[in-house]
């Protein structure tokens, strides 16, 4: 399976394997069985992408970890040997900050931290308490069954996000759909330009309308650095439409996701709804972003200077692929990794990566995800699939991982 569905790859010199490996087949919730021999084989392995650039691929936890964490490592996509993600036609991109290296990179990460801290993020708990306890109401009022998707998993970090920012969630309907356009495999590289301009464009007249009427948010917060002279219209709009996108998309999928997997395992399913003890729930979401992933392309990066690693030399120039999926499945790190265990300390994780670049918004999705965890199946305890797991429509057709709908009854 190439990297993008733009053509055939190029014939491989010798019998490099390709990345990303094929999912069809498999357990909805476990990485390909090749990344598995893979990483039984050696924790670094040269694999080959769609335009017939050799990179790295990481597949162990202590060496991603260490080359997460090493200066020598570059995410700007600029850099010589990045590996690239799509055909020449659809373009990088800069996803603002978190494709930029220091000092800029934490420049532009600093304008922004504030809210996403711990102290902050609990602040916002009794809120989203209210916003999901109001979603369940609906649920158990409405049909049956219903998609869990539309109705509950996407409202809720969309409703947050949208509150944190300042962005009207009237206007949710706009940015999800083009969002989905974004990250589907199969849109064109002109869908998704056109859909990423749109949301721009959005935003950044919002931007404008902050400049002239600052409010208390995070828009006129960035909007402020703009005046100050800190960054100019297009960054603060680059800036945004990564909190937006990242706000909303990733959760939404660990939401639904995280559900169909418990709704699978009905033991930790019965130790997590039959607990009120919230260190269970806290180590349940650590479990469920350990076991689950929703970005199986991998953290991609350049070396900028030699680095010598696991017995191998990754030269200046060459690029890295480190893929969180099957890293949290090192079972060095955690024994029995293919079994969901909610009990287990599974903080040590790398679903948010780790180092300089480690995500900005976890605490957000953890506040989030803990209240959505610990609340749902306690209030709706016969909550069930209301279909086969083979029809449940998965995203393989999409950048980020989930499902497109997830029938539920009670």
């Amino acid at each position: 399976m190439a990297d993008t569905l733009a053509g055939p790859a190029p014939e491989a010199p010798g019998d490099l394997p390709e990345f990303p490996m094929p999912r069809a087949g498999r357990c909805p919730f476990d990485p390909p069985p090749a990344l598995k021999d893979l990483q039984e084989q050696a924790p670094l392995t040269k694999v080959r992408l769609w335009d017939g650039s050799e990179p790295w691929l990481v597949t162990r936890y202590a060496e991603q970890r260490a080359l997460l964490g090493d200066p020598r490592v570059s995410a700007d996509t600029d850099r010589p040997g990045y590996p690239t993600k799509a055909s020449p036609e659809a373009g990088e991109g800069k996803l603002s900050f978190i494709m930029m290296d220091d000092p800029e990179h934490a420049r532009l990460r600093r304008m922004v931290t504030a809210p996403f801290a711990i102290k902050k993020v609990e602040a916002l708990r009794p809120a989203v308490q209210r916003i999901v306890d109001g979603l369940i109401d609906d649920l158990l009022a409405g049909p049956r069954p219903v998609d869990l998707v539309e109705a509950f998993a996407l409202p809720i970090p969309s409703l947050v996000i949208c509150e944190l920012l300042g962005v009207p969630y009237d206007d949710h309907a706009f940015f999800q759909d083009n969002t989905k356009t974004m990250v589907h495999r199969e849109a064109t590289p002109e869908q998704r330009g056109q859909a990423s301009r749109e949301v721009a464009a959005y935003l950044a007249a919002l931007i404008g309308r902050r400049l002239a009427e600052p409010k208390d948010d995070l828009l006129s917060s960035i909007a402020g650095r703009v005046t100050a002279g800190e960054i100019d219209h297009q960054q603060a709009t680059e800036m945004a439409l990564l909190l937006l996108i990242a706000g909303h998309e990733t959760t939404a999928n660990m939401i639904a996701l995280g559900t169909l997997a418990l709704l699978e395992n009905p033991d930790q399913l019965a130790l997590l709804r039959e607990s009120d003890d919230q260190k269970l729930v806290a180590a349940a979401v650590e479990e469920l972003l350990r076991y689950l992933h929703i970005t199986h392309l991998g953290r991609r990066r350049a070396v900028t200077e030699d680095i010598e690693i696991a017995g191998q030399v990754i030269k200046a120039g060459e690029g890295v692929i480190m893929v969180n999926e099957i890293a949290n499945r090192d079972p060095d790190v955690f024994p029995d990794p293919d079994r969901l265990d909610i009990t287990r300390d599974a903080r040590r994780h790398v679903a948010f990566g780790f180092g300089i670049h480690q995500c900005l918004g976890q605490p957000l999705a953890r506040m989030e995800l803990q209240v959505v965890y610990g609340t749902l199946y306690r209030r709706i305890p016969s909550l069930k699939l209301a279909c086969a797991l083979e029809d449940v429509k998965f995203k393989n057709d999409a950048f980020i991982y989930g499902v497109h709908e997830l029938p539920v009854a009670w």
